[in-house]
Formats: C-alpha cells, structure tokens, sequence
C-alpha cells in the first residue's frame, strides 16, 4: 500500500494510530498509548523490553513488569487489529518488541526528516516553507506525558530548536512584524535562551521598534547576569549592535562584482602595502591600464565605490553612494552642505572610500578628501586618476603596462572566453602584446576579435595598423595612442550597423536597459546588434544594463550620431511617467526605477538646460518630487539657475507652473515668482509646488493662501490639502480642528498607499494623542511613522521620530525605553550625517539625567548637544528643546539668572520661527524660574499662557506638575485659577506680541 493507504501514528501530541481514512483507531488507557508511542519512537527496530519498561515506569518498575508488559503487547495487537490495522504490526522476537512499519508512517520520524531537508536547503523560502511542514506535525507535547521522559525532553528541544530555524527563515525572509508576537511567547517561556532573545531584538528592529528590542536586549542580559552570571552571547550582542548602528545607511555602491577574473600584477602587493599603512592611495596611469580593476581587487572590508567619469559634483555624488541624502523626507527648511553631511557621517566610521576616474574632477575630489580625511580618522581613500589629487600624505601607485607573460596569461583567458578551443600561437600572442603595449583594456579588445579571425590574422593586421598610427601625432602620450588606436582598430572591424548603434548608445551616461536603447537609439534589431557588441567587448551587460566603459563610450560619442535630444525626451517621458506613481501605492519601486536611471536623467538635464530650456523646465518639475522623496533637492539647484538665467522674467509659453518650481529650486535670482503665480490657474499640476512654496525663504505667506487654492480636487490634492489645514488649525491654537484635518489626510494617503503622506499625518495625529495621555495611541502611531519612515529609506526622519517617541514614552515615566530610543536616535543620525538630530537626541539623554538627580551629566549632555544644534527650521526646534531642558536644569540647580537666560533664548529662537507650541514650551520655563522664586500668581499666569498659545495641556509633563503643585502649595487654589485662566485667554496674537520683547518681563 501506498502511504496515505496505510495507518499513521502520531506520537508528537496526544498518541494516535489513525487508519487510512483519516479515523482513529481506539487504543484504550494511558499504558496502552504510551507502549505504543515508545514502540513508535523506534519504529522498524527491535526495542528490548527493559527499555520499554523504563520508558513507561522509569528506574523504579513494579513487580511483575515483565508480565504486564507482555499482556499490554497483546491487548495493543488486538486493539490495533479491531481498529482495522493489519495485522501482525507489533512483532515479538527473542530480542523485544518491534513496531513493523516504515518509519515514516510515525510523524516524528517524518518531523526528523523534513527538519534535515530544510537545513541542507539555501533557499529562504523553500528552508522556511520544509519547517513550517514539519512543526506542523506537532499537536502537543511529544509522547503525551505517557512514557520516557528524558526523550520527551529531547523532543521538545529538537521542536523549539526547529521553531527558532523556521523563524530565522522568516527574518531572512522580512517577515519580522509577523514573528513578533510568537517570539515574545517563546521568551516568555524560555527567558534565557538567548537565540529566541536576538531573534526578538532583530524582529522588533525590523519592525520599527528599535526602543522595544533595545529594552529586550537591556533586560536579558540583566536575566543573564543575575541568573546565570553570565554575559550575551556573540549572537545575542550582535543582535544588539545591528539594532545600535540602527540601520546605518550601508554604501548603497558596493564595491563592483567584476564580470572577469583577476590576473596578477606586482602592483597589487605595492598598492595592499600603501592601504595598510597611508589614508589616502591614488592610481595613477593612462586609460585603460586597468586602474579600476586594481582598485577592486584591493578594496576588502568595509568599503564604498564612488563612479566620479558622469558627475561634476563630487561630494553628491559620494552622498549617493553611501546612501546617505541631503535632507529628510518629512523634514522642511533648506539642505544642509553636502560635505558637511559627509563629514558628520564618516566622523566616526571606518571606511574605504575608493573614488574611481578622478582626472575630470580632480580638484574638486581634492577638496572633499583633504576635508574628510581631516575629520573623519577612521577614513581611507583609495582614488583612480590620470592624475596625483596632489594633497599632503598622498601615496602614489602608478599601473603600467602589464608584464610580458601577465599581458599574455590575460589575452589567453579573454580569447578563451570568445573563441573556445581556437589554437593560440604563443608568438602572436606575444606580438599581439607588446604592440598594445601591455595595456590590459586594449588586449580585451583585441582578443574579442578571435571570433572572427584567427590569431595570426589579428596580429598582422594590428601590426599594419600600429605602423600607421607611429607616423601620426607624437605629441600625444604614447599609451594614449596605443588605446585610441586599437579601440578604433575595433571599431573599424564592426559591421556597419553595428558601428551606427555603438555611436547612438554612447549617449546613455549610466548605462540602459533594452528598451530605452531601443528606443533613443532607433536602430532595427538593437537586441541582436547589443548583443555583437557584447561579444566583440565594446559593450558590457550585467543586471538588465547594457554599458559601455568610459574610453570607448568616448570614442563612440565622437563617431557617432547626435542622440542628446532623443535621449532627453526619452528621459522626459519617463521622469513624467513616473511621477504620479510616486503618490501612491507604487512609490517604492517608482522611487527605485528613477534612481536606476539617475546617472542618465542628470545627463538630460545637462544638455537641455544648455540646448533646449523648455525641456529642461519640464523636466525638473518632472523630477522635483523624485528629489524631495529621495533627500536629494539641492541637487535641481544648478540646473534651475541655469534656465532661469535663460528665460528671465518671463516663464515659456505654457509653462508657468513648472517655471515657478524652477525659481524655487533656484539659488538667487532678481526674478519674483510671485507676479507669475498670480497668472496661475488650477488645477495644479504639480500640487506639491505649495509644500516647495511654504518652505521656501524667497517666498511670501499671502502669495502661499492663493496657491493653495490651485491645488486640485483629486484624491491625493485633497489629502495633501488637509495636511496644510491641519497645520494651520494647530499654529491658530485649534487642536481638535487640527486633529480632523490630520486624521482625514491620514485617511485619504493609506487609500493611495502613500507612505510619505501617511508619515506626514501620523506624526502630528501621535503628538495630539500624547498631549492627551493617550500613550497608547501615542506609541501605536509613532511606530508605524518610524517605520514608514525607515519604508522610504529616510534614516534621518526616523532618528528624528524616534526621538519624538522617547519624548512621549518618558512623559510615562518608561526611562529605559526612552532612553534605548534616544541612544538608537543617535546612532541613526550620526551614521546619516545628521547633527541636529544627533543633538535632539543628546538632549534626550540629558533631560533623562535630569530627572534622574544627576544635574551634572544633564550639563554635560546638554552642553554637548547645543554645539552641534544648529540648522533651518528643525534646528531652531531643536534649540528650543535644548534650551528650555538646560533652563530647567539650570532651576534645579538654583542658578535662576542662568536658566532666565537659557530660557528667554528658547523664546527668541520660537518667536523667529512663528513656532507656537515652541514659545509655549519657553514660556513654561519661564514659568518654572518665578515658581523658584515664589512669583507664584505670575508663575500661574504663564502657565496659562502656555495652554492658549498651544491650543491644550501636555498631559503628563513632570516640570509643569510640579510648577503646579509648588505654586499651589503657598496660594489658594481660586487664586491659581484666577491667574491661571487669565493668561489662558490671553489671544494668542496679543501675548506673541508681548512676548516679541526680547527680554519680556516675566509675566508683568
């Protein structure tokens, strides 16, 4: 019979013997079923019957065991013959009892096998779906509690070992928010296993709640030491560093996977010994002598590749690279400087940088390198270049020529790869060599020629050629001429189409998938003319690209056909295919597929903003939300002054709007874009150009009112809309209103699947739910921002967000969690290069040691933190925070001049920013200053001043409470409220009005 016809036995739970059909077969008392489970664990052996004794009575057996056994063997017979068992499956002989069937007809037989399948399978998916089968199986505790239990024992290990492999697949998997709840059930059950600890941790960390694993790590291995005396173990601790480096931005350029092998050369050894002792190492040589190739094959560890040959701006372009961006998503208020973002990133990271194809922008490389060399002491550069960056300390290595039987070696493997079993002369090979001089791109060239000729054939013909060229310019550098030479030897021996599609493809600066070259290209058949020009080694491909190195994409440029303007309108149309899918459910890949093409959409605006200004103006309106989600708006700088020099005061024909986005984007310029938004009419194209508008410093409030009125009635327009209403409900004092506002945006983005809007919104909705006291809420909002966040590849949004969160969970009183917050905070925004975060979060920590009694380490935290606070729109936010918590710390010390000072500082910096909740915020410390002066009335009136201008109380704030409770501790409490509700109806314009003196007089 087949399996699924014979009867099964499941011991791994309540005992079974069930019969083909599924039923089960009867079998009577616990003595019965567990023979039978001990029988089963041993299925097709022989089990003696002193170990079935043992199994069912342990070491202490009644008298006549030996007898009962024999009488329950055939009681279990008859009961699996009557239930329709065949019969005879319980056999005895001379040496025991043996259950007469095939293993895998018993499920912990089956469980052992599944659970071995799935460890020797690499696939996650497959490994995950093997261990899910075989905890499946499991229906209870093995063998039922009946018979032997140290090998139950054994068993419930092997499950929960299983269950920790099977979640490990779902980690590998990003299933993390899926495995949380199990994971906090098993570590409930197993506190001290540290495998389902870390799993924990990473599962929470992936989760967007890097506080509540920190918290888990903290709390094990506290369990740890008290219990066991012990520390976490390696797997454990890292758990606890991945969650510390709090999804540090990894290089998002790896160094590449070269698509060939390495062939040695001397300067290897030369170029490992010059890494390991200098930080700055600069190739250099002509093109084509295999720089680039060098500086992979030495680029170990922790290192990030920068392409330089398609950029004029460097520090941006190292920005890309490490993944980091200029700004936040969620964030307003101008960039930071590239370089300074770098150098707060790199301040404390090793790291080698490796900045290939220097030569064009060699100076501007020099700058950043002696910058960030100077500041960031765990940083090694390792620079490609036709030319020394020329600094202090450089290590020079220059490539040459390969030697004669390295050059040979590589042409063998290359002409290997094209022309298997092709007959090598070893001379020619040799001839072929020397007249290329030994330059390791040229001989790839040439041996993708054996193809079509026979060796001997390609070294004459070189020969013929490189006799020519010696009679040509010699003022060029000899190398230089020997690869342009044989890079034109090659392209002579193209076919004719062949050569009129290489020259269009030289217009693609980063590369292309099929479609594009067919397209910009327009050449019949382009897939079968790529794929000659692969083999022949004029064009790479590699992940779905096609691409063609810098050397010869520059010769092909110079013999081909002008594609610029067709490249542009391809890029156009795609910039603006894309752009509505970045406001909705497809934002992520849309994201990704324009950072794909980022290399080929810079290159279209290049050559627009100097050839055609209206395609340039479209295209930057096109890419303006790819920017601002990707972090990276200073980046339209350039491109907007240059067209708005081009069409000063006057926008193209048909073209207002996105000229306005222009003048925006644009650095300085004499032209108003007010005259030409009151041209305007809606519905807008672009509905973000508002959100540019309100953040922008070159524009006017008034001017912002009318924009607003353009914005269209579709459903992204209309929940962008409530956001702006909701904002302006809260800066007017009217939280409920504002509530609405948010929770209807909330509503309209989740519709759209828009991860940015959905931040925006709950943001706000989790900060009305904490003045409230709704933690609850609170948290469950804050996580999914943090995570979003985290979605959109925003590292310094969710440092900012986590240390909102910290600031609403120690309100609760939750140190521990808040602190974990604000020290993942800080690793997120020093590792994204962000200094005011990385300050908010040290204010964090300082506000901790100061509840905590410990004034002189608040003094320190804050201190440390005012000097790295500065910035836009959050910096002056974060300044207010970081002065008032130092002004509460200066009262707790009794320095009350200081803390008015420090206080009045945090008044100034809100009242800069038309920040409301921030003057409120200063306004209570200056509360706080007459309370220790026992001003109580005027104390109570600033309290309440505080409340009307931020539109509620702040559920929980311990310094408010305990301003409260002093002051009502020497007045009555009508005399509190009287001043207390006096200063809450004060209009909000009328005390920003008193408050706007410089040193306001405390409530007088």
């Amino acid at each position: 019979m087949g399996q699924n016809q014979r009867v099964q036995f499941a011991i791994l739970g309540p005992v079974e013997a069930r019969r083909p059909d599924g039923t089960v077969v009867a079998l009577g008392g616990p003595q019965l079923r567990g023979l039978l489970a001990l029988l089963a664990l041993d299925a097709g052996r022989v089990v003696s019957a002193e170990r079935l004794i043992d199994g069912l009575h342990g070491d202490q057996p009644p008298e006549g065991a030996a007898e009962a056994l024999q009488s329950q063997v055939s009681r279990l017979r008859r009961r699996l013959r009557d239930g329709g068992a065949p019969d005879g499956l319980v056999e005895f002989t001379p040496a025991g009892y043996r259950l007469a069937v095939d293993p895998q007809d018993v499920d912990v037989h089956r469980f052992e096998r599944l659970t071995a399948e799935a460890r020797e399978t690499s696939d996650p998916g497959g490994k995950h779906a093997l261990f899910a089968e075989a905890l499946g199986l499991w229906r209870g505790p093995a063998l039922d509690g009946l018979a032997d239990p140290p090998r139950a024992a054994r068993l419930a290990e092997l499950r929960l070992a299983a269950t920790e492999d099977r979640v490990e697949a779902d980690l590998v998997l990003g299933h993390h928010e899926v495995v949380v709840a199990e994971l906090r059930e098993l570590t409930r059950e197993h506190p001290l296993r540290e495998r389902l600890a870390a799993q924990l941790v990473r599962a929470l960390h992936g989760s967007g709640r890097s506080a509540e694993a920190l918290t888990v790590f903290a709390e094990t291995r506290e369990r740890l030491a008290d219990e066991l005396g012990a520390d976490p173990s390696p797997e454990l601790a890292d758990a606890h560093a991945a969650v510390l480096r709090a999804a540090a931005p990894a290089p998002a350029r790896r160094v590449p996977v070269p698509l060939t092998g390495f062939v040695g050369r001397s300067e290897l050894d030369r170029l490992t010994t010059a890494l390991a002792t200098a930080r700055l190492v600069t190739l250099t040589g002509p093109g084509g002598a295999g720089k680039t190739r060098l500086a992979i094959e030495a680029a170990t560890g922790d290192a990030c590749f920068v392409e330089l040959a398609t950029t004029t701006d460097v520090p941006r372009a190292v920005l890309t690279a490490l993944g980091l961006r200029e700004q936040g998503v969620l964030a307003p208020g101008a960039a930071e400087d590239p370089a300074d973002r770098l150098a707060t990133a790199l301040a404390d990271r090793p790291l080698l940088l490796v900045l290939d194809n220097c030569e064009h922008v060699v100076a501007a490389a020099a700058r950043l390198v002696r910058r960030l060399l100077a500041g960031c002491p765990g940083l090694r550069v390792l620079a490609t270049s036709r030319e020394p960056l020329g600094l202090t300390g450089e290590t020079l290595v220059p490539v040459g020529s390969l030697p004669v039987d390295a050059a040979a070696r590589l042409f063998t493997d290359r002409a290997a790869a094209v022309a298997p079993g092709a007959e090598l002369d070893p001379g020619a090979v040799t001839r072929i060599c020397a007249a290329l001089d030994g330059l390791p791109l040229a001989i790839e060239l040439a041996a993708a020629r054996l193809r079509s000729l026979p060796v001997a054939d390609v070294a004459a013909r070189l020969g013929d050629r490189f006799r020519l060229l010696s009679r040509g310019d010699r003022t060029a550098e000899p190398r230089h001429r020997t690869l342009r030479g044989v890079v034109e030897w090659s392209w002579d021996l193209l076919e004719p189409d062949e050569r009129r599609l290489a020259g269009r493809f030289a217009v693609f600066a980063g590369g292309a998938r099929l479609d594009a070259a067919e397209r910009v290209c327009a050449e019949p058949d382009a897939d079968v003319l790529l794929t000659g020009l692969v083999e022949k080694s004029f064009v790479e491909f590699a992940g779905g690209r096609y691409r063609m190195l810098e050397t010869i994409r520059a010769f092909c440029a110079e013999h081909g056909a002008d594609r610029r303007a067709e490249h542009a309108k391809f890029f156009l149309d795609l910039a603006r295919a894309a752009e509505p899918k970045l406001r909705g459910a497809e934002q992520l890949s849309a994201l990704d597929a324009l950072t794909a093409e980022h290399a080929d959409l810079t290159a279209a605006l290049r050559w627009s903003t100097a050839e055609d200004p209206e395609t340039a103006v479209r295209l930057i309106a096109a890419l303006t939300w790819y920017w601002w989600l990707r972090g990276r708006r200073g980046e339209a700088t350039p491109f907007a002054d240059a067209v708005v020099a081009a069409f000063g005061a006057e926008p193209p024909p048909g073209l207002a709007e996105e000229y306005v986005v222009c003048l925006i984007h644009a650095s300085a310029t004499d032209v108003e874009p007010e005259p030409i938004l009151r041209e305007l009419e809606g519905p807008l194209r672009h509905p973000y150009l508002f959100l540019l508008w309100a953040f922008s410093p070159r524009t006017k409030v008034t001017d912002g009112e009318r924009l607003a009125a353009l914005v269209g009635d579709d459903p992204w327009s209309r929940a962008f809309t409530r956001i702006g209403d909701g904002l302006g409900a809260q800066y007017r004092g009217r939280i409920e209103e504002a509530e609405t506002h948010f929770s209807a945006a909330l509503q309209g983005f989740r519709a759209l699947g828009d991860r940015w809007g959905e931040a925006s919104a709950l943001e706000k909705l989790a900060e009305f739910a904490d003045w409230r006291g709704d933690h609850a809420r609170f948290r469950e909002l804050m996580d999914e921002s943090v995570r979003l966040a985290g979605e959109l590849g925003s590292f310094e949004d969710a440092a900012d967000l986590l240390c909102r969160r910290a600031d609403g969970v120690l309100r609760t009183g939750d140190v521990e969690t808040a602190r974990a917050d604000y020290e993942t905070a800080a690793e997120q925004a020093r590792a994204a290069g962000t200094p005011v975060t990385l300050a908010r979060a040290r204010g964090g920590l300082g506000e901790i040691a100061r509840r905590a009694g410990d004034l002189p380490e608040a003094r320190r935290w804050y201190t440390a933190a005012l000097g790295l606070a500065a910035g836009s729109v959050t910096g002056g936010e974060t300044r207010i925070r970081l002065h008032t918590g130092f002004g509460w710390t200066a009262v707790a010390e009794g320095r009350l001049d200081e803390a008015t000072e420090l206080h009045q500082e945090a008044l100034a910096t809100a009242l800069e920013h038309a920040n409301l909740p921030g003057v409120a915020q200063a306004v209570e410390g200056l509360a706080g200053v007459l309370a220790a002066r026992e001003e109580d009335e005027r104390a109570a009136f600033l309290l309440g001043v505080a409340v009307g201008l931020r539109g509620a109380p702040v559920a929980g704030d311990p310094d408010v409470a305990g301003v409260t409770g002093r002051v009502l501790s020497r007045i009555d409490a009508e005399a509190y409220g009287k001043a207390f509700d006096r200063g809450r109806e004060m209009p909000p314009e009328q005390a920003l009005s008193e408050f706007g003196q410089r040193r306001f007089a405390l409530g007088s």
